[in-house]
């Protein structure tokens, strides 16, 4: 699911990284919330308060929403140039990069919340802004934008407009494709909501707190792991099967 790309894409390979992403995503985004009273997976709300302060002529106060907006788009940057930067390798799966990238920085906050109870809570909603705007970027790529996975405002509107051209197949004939995107949307959306579920149990019914994180974490690297045995054993069988077609 991290490795095609281009034409050999499928809906599969989509709705499996949907599925693990959306549901990461879930869980920064109600730990986050929960542990900061901050959206940490988008920046629309982010934007709308900035542009408040600014029009009260709170400049200051609203610098802290200015750099939650700058780390989202600084994330995503950054995850697009890794990308970029690598791509030439044909021996490296490029997404791994920055899937690792995001990884070690949901660690981090981790570590830093159990050095010492956090003082600087802007930084920690900053690297967590930064992480999805890294996710969001790389699932972006790989599904060449058909993917979104750290926020539902899109969704839910393609949703609707999807689910409205069911209503007039002469205008839209390719019933089977809008299905399959329809079938995506929901994927994306209800694992993003168990995310959020999963993730407000753990923080406040176990007591985990910002140590929830290490859900996502694992997620994410099972995935990798997963991914990288089912390629190698795709090769190993192709080899196989070349050699017996030799004989």
């Amino acid at each position: 699911m991290f490795r095609h790309q281009g034409k050999s894409r499928t809906l599969k390979h989509n709705l499996r990284i949907a599925v693990v992403l959306s549901f990461v995503a879930g869980i920064v985004n109600v730990t986050g919330f929960l542990a900061f009273q901050q959206l940490t997976t988008n920046v629309t709300g982010h934007f709308a308060l900035f542009i408040n302060d600014v029009a009260h002529f709170d400049f200051w106060k609203g610098t802290v929403y200015f750099l939650y907006i700058f780390a989202f788009l600084f994330g995503s940057f950054s995850s697009s140039f890794l990308i970029e930067k690598f791509k030439k390798n044909k021996k490296l799966n490029i997404f791994v990069i920055p899937t690792l990238v995001e990884c070690f920085l949901l660690v981090l906050v981790m570590v830093l919340h159990y050095l010492d109870e956090i003082q600087y809570p802007n930084v920690i909603v900053c690297l967590l802004l930064f992480a999805m705007g890294l996710q969001n970027s790389f699932v972006t790529k790989i599904s060449n934008a058909v993917v979104r996975t750290t926020h539902l405002t899109g969704l839910f509107t393609d949703l609707g407009i999807e689910l409205s051209q069911l209503f007039f197949p002469e205008e839209h004939p390719h019933r089977d494709k809008i299905k399959a995107t329809i079938k995506l949307r929901i994927y994306i959306i209800s694992f993003f909501f168990l995310g959020g579920i999963v993730a407000g149990y753990f923080y406040s019914e176990l007591g985990m707190k910002l140590y929830t994180l290490i859900i996502g974490v694992f997620i994410l690297l099972l995935s990798l792991l997963y991914d990288d045995l089912r390629y190698r054993i795709i090769r190993a069988k192709r080899k196989l099967k070349y050699r017996k077609w030799q004989e």
